[in-house]
Order: C-alpha cells, then structure tokens, then sequence
C-alpha cells in the first residue's frame, strides 16, 4: 500500500512468480428515490438492469442479484498513508481487511456503502502472518449490512466468482472470474510470512483492491482478497490473483474479537529459529537451525543448533521461503519426513509439527 492509491508491496511467490500485495474497497449509494439508473448521488445504481434474453439474461440477473446483495458490505479503509477496503462482519461494527492494509495505523476512516460520510474506526488486532485484521467502529451505525460467509472448504474450480472493491480508488467496482485454483500458498519476499491454503482466481484484482470480497454467485464470501501477481521482471500477470480462504478468515476474524489476539493460528510450525545459509558458489544451500524451542516439534526430533535442512517431505528447502511454503500446506499434527546436514553427513528423522 502507497500513499493516495494503496499500491500493493511486492511479494515474492513460487515458481516464477512474485505476488504484489493489493488494496481492494467499495462503496455504493443508497438508491432511494432516484432516477431509474441512478443512485440518490447520482451514481450508477446496482439494481438498474438492461433486459436480456436466454440464458445470457439469467446469468446477468444473477450477477445483479449478488451486487445487490454483497456490494454494501463492502467498505473503504483509509489509513494516513493510503487506502484499502474490508468486510463489515457484524451488526457491532467489526471490519475484516488486510494486515497490509491497516499497516501500523491503530486509527482509521470508514467508508459506508450505506452512506457517504467517513466513520471512525480503531484497530482491534492484526494478523500478519495470515495478512488479516479487525478494525470496529467507534459509533456503528443502524444501517450496517454484515456479509454472509460461505465455506471456502467447499469452493470448487471453475466456479464463478466475482470480485467487490475500489481498485484505483473506483468505489463500487465489480470483477468476475472463476476460481483457478485452490491451496495455493505464497511468500513474501522477505519471508515476513506465507500464507497457505490461498484461492487462486483469475477474477482481476488491481490496487485498491486488498481487503474486500471474493464472493460466490449465492452471495457468499468466501475468500478476501489479498495478493496480485506478477512477473519475475516486472509488470503484471494477468488473471492470477489470490484470496485468503473464508474458513482462515472466520477462524481468526473471531479470535481476534474475542482475545484482541490470535491464540490458536492452526499453522503448522517446525518451532525452530531459523535463517537461510549459502553454498561454495554464493547460492542459497539450506535452512540452519539457529536455536530449537524447548520441547518443541523440532526439539524432540532430535534437531539441534547448527544442522541445515535441505528438504521437507521431499520438497528441497534451499531457502526460508521455501520452507515455510511446504510448512504452509500442512497442519500441526502432522508427520513430516525432514532431510537435514550435520558436520558432512546427510540425515533424515521424522517430525511431528508444532503450531506458530
């Protein structure tokens, strides 16, 4: 997120890809007692249709029907250095956004879909490691319209979802797509964080975008959107954007507003410091063990200070972002086969992984 129009920071992703975290929000008028088309502001109004015959005409009436129903749940997140979007989850004024979005702000303005004046907003966690937080607004409204949230469990590829946001700072904009895929996880660049189990869709997500809804043609959400994608080289990649599942969302969304904290993340976890080592030609080589917590997964396996993993369940792990990215697709509990150096030999034992 920059400053004026919430510009994503660059994520580094699998393969030949790194995702540019983006800024999504929304808003729209009320409509009440204004011209066919238009809002009471004058702004196009969600419910305006043009007719349309077959089959064409159910799924745009279909399309409609989910605007009308989700894009007033969407609201726009103002922070001192920029703006994002978020959820309204409850009728008590709780926000669902992006980490990346609130940023270190602890105070904020909120957009209403339900009105154009500026609510004031604080934060009540955030959640970096799954790029989530909660904001509450200090007087909520009688108006507030809670969105509904699906079970992204059960979300299938192919499916047609769309996108609710303000990307560009455009309030009230809409994308559709279909869902690319699902348990996709990504890394930041500086291995802040990976976030797992990711809806992958091709549904377009540009910045101004993070923090809103991805939401299904029953006018679920299940996912918020999180992160773009792009090139290695630079630029942009078309039709790969990601979202973080509903079940995460609803799973820590609660957690944060009862403790003010997350207390169980669910995130599989070696429970080791660890940092990247490189090899003979400069090259990352592995991931060395810095310090074990005691009686921690990696403890009671046997891993100590000093050894470097070289694999996780047989993926190589030449890096820390490589390591938390085959970490993100497990769950604590877990059984995993760790391959690892000590002095000039190569071992490998099985752990049973810890929670972050």
């Amino acid at each position: 997120m920059s400053p004026s129009h919430g510009r994503g920071r660059l994520r580094a992703g699998a393969a030949a890809l790194c995702a540019a975290a983006v800024l999504f929000a929304g808003c729209t008028g009320s409509g009440s007692e204004a011209p066919d088309g238009e809002d009471s502001d004058g702004a196009p109004s969600p419910s305006a249709s043009v007719a349309v015959p077959g089959e064409a005409g159910a799924l745009q009436d279909a399309f409609q029907k989910v605007v009308d129903q989700v894009l007033p749940s969407v609201v726009q997140v103002t922070t001192g250095q920029g703006l994002g979007s978020g959820v309204v989850y409850d009728e008590e004024g709780h926000i669902v956004t992006n980490a990346h979005v609130v940023g270190e702000a602890e105070r904020f303005r909120v957009t209403l879909a339900t009105g154009r004046d500026d609510l004031a907003a604080e934060l009540v966690a955030s959640y970096p490691d799954e790029d989530l937080a909660v904001v509450k607004l200090t007087d909520p409204p009688g108006n507030l319209r809670p969105a509904t949230f699906g079970k992204s469990s059960e979300v299938e590829v192919g499916q047609i979802v769309l996108a609710m946001g303000n990307p560009l700072g455009l309030s009230s904009s809409v994308t559709e797509g279909i869902v690319s895929a699902t348990g996709r996880s990504l890394s930041e660049g500086s291995a802040e964080a990976t976030l797992g189990n990711l809806i992958q869709t091709s549904a377009p997500i540009n910045p101004g975008n993070s923090g809103g809804a991805l939401v299904d043609l029953s006018g679920r959400v299940i996912g918020v959107p999180t992160l773009a994608a792009g090139e290695q080289g630079g630029g942009t990649a078309p039709g790969l954007g990601f979202a973080i599942p509903s079940d995460t969302v609803r799973h820590l969304a609660d957690q944060m507003i009862e403790h003010g904290e997350v207390r169980d993340s669910d995130e599989a976890a070696l429970e080791a410091t660890v940092r990247t080592v490189l090899g003979d030609d400069y090259q990352p080589a592995g991931v060395a063990v810095v310090e074990t917590e005691n009686g921690g997964a990696a403890d009671d396996a046997g891993l100590r200070e000093g050894d470097v993993i070289t694999a996780i369940g047989g993926t190589d792990t030449p890096q820390v972002t490589a390591l938390a990215q085959a970490l993100a697709s497990r769950e604590p509990g877990d059984e995993v086969e760790v391959t690892y150096r000590r002095g000039g030999d190569e071992r490998t034992v099985t752990v049973t992984l810890g929670e972050r």
